[in-house]
């Protein structure tokens, strides 16, 4: 196996592969763990070209006929929830989670979940690009994503028409992807797929696949819309719902997190990206903080340490 770092501002990590176990050993640290099966081939190469942007993943895949297994053992030994967006840039690729398989043919898009079992193969020579990002940069519910993995999300038509031809370019210029420009390209691309996938939820609400997902759209969408208001809270949200609180708690519960936990890690997620957004360079923190909803500045500059580990004048001057 090749490995090779350039470094500047334009690097882009680049490993080579000759041999299934070092493609395992190389896919593993750069994603998540997981098992590769040769599916019946047997001579191999895989090239990965990457980036890492704040918490953001940005991998482009070259390989080879093989899949990848996301097995429940391996799922135990991870403590981070990852979402893995996978856009098909050539040959087609099967996506399978959650009882569902997506074949996928260039432009193609779907999206899955490392905290759930999943493989994927390719039964031929491919490149695809991958998105790696924690659970909440994707501001749509987790437990409702559930309902669209494993999906094929075509790019010849609807909003896949729109959104991919952008991911696209994203992995044909990974080298233009540096610094406080480049972070705030990734994040227009989640912005791009959360739309994405926000439509599609949508369909299923509307085709009474699930109308559990409605309530929790117009929560999540309501959230969303009230962010920087200090005054957001349990009984707010709930009474614009015309539900009571404890319903509102038992509706988070059932997503693995709380209400209030969902607020302050949305509002600090905005923080974050203002902080290292080139346009608001010049604003004062207190000024960002304040409009996400953080009135007390000594409060969030502890919570924000607490979450990722800087205060926020220096996750920005790091940048």
């Amino acid at each position: 196996m090749t490995a090779v770092a350039e470094t500047g501002a334009s690097a882009v990590h680049t490993v080579v592969a000759d041999s299934f176990q070092d493609w395992s050993r190389a896919i593993s640290k750069s994603f998540v763990p997981l098992m590769v099966r040769d599916n019946g081939a047997t001579e191999f190469h895989g090239t990965m070209r990457s980036r890492v942007l704040g918490n953001i993943s940005v991998v482009e895949v070259t390989a080879g006929r093989h899949a990848v297994v996301r097995t429940p053992a391996l799922i135990a030994k991870s403590s981070t929830r990852y979402f893995k967006l996978s856009i098909q840039l050539t040959g087609t690729g099967t996506l399978i989670q959650d009882e569902r398989e997506a074949v996928l043919a260039a432009g193609d898009l779907a999206i899955y979940d490392t905290s759930r079992p999943y493989e994927l193969r390719f039964d031929g020579d491919f490149r695809s690009l991958v998105l790696m990002f924690p659970h909440e940069q994707l501001d749509l519910p987790a437990g409702a994503m559930e309902h669209v993995t494993a999906l094929r999300m075509p790019g010849d038509e609807g909003l896949g028409e729109l959104i991919s031809p952008f991911l696209v370019r994203l992995a044909d210029n990974l080298e233009a992807l540096s610094g406080t420009n480049g972070l705030r390209l990734v994040h227009n691309a989640l912005d791009l797929v959360t739309t994405l996938f926000n439509g599609e939820l949508d369909q299923l609400v509307d085709a009474g696949r699930d109308p559990h997902l409605l309530l929790l759209a117009r929560i999540h969408d309501y959230i969303e819309a009230n962010l920087g208001d200090p005054t957001l809270g349990p009984g707010s949200i709930a009474a614009a719902h015309y539900i009571s609180t404890r319903h509102l708690h038992d509706l988070f519960q059932e997503i693995g997190t709380t209400v209030a936990a969902s607020i302050r890690q949305r509002r600090l997620e905005r923080c974050r990206r203002d902080l290292r957004d080139p346009v608001l360079a010049n604003r004062p923190v207190t000024a960002i903080a304040a409009r996400w909803g953080f009135t007390d500045a000594a409060h969030f500059s502890r919570i924000f340490r607490a979450a990722f580990g800087n205060s926020p004048t220096g996750y920005r001057n790091e940048g």
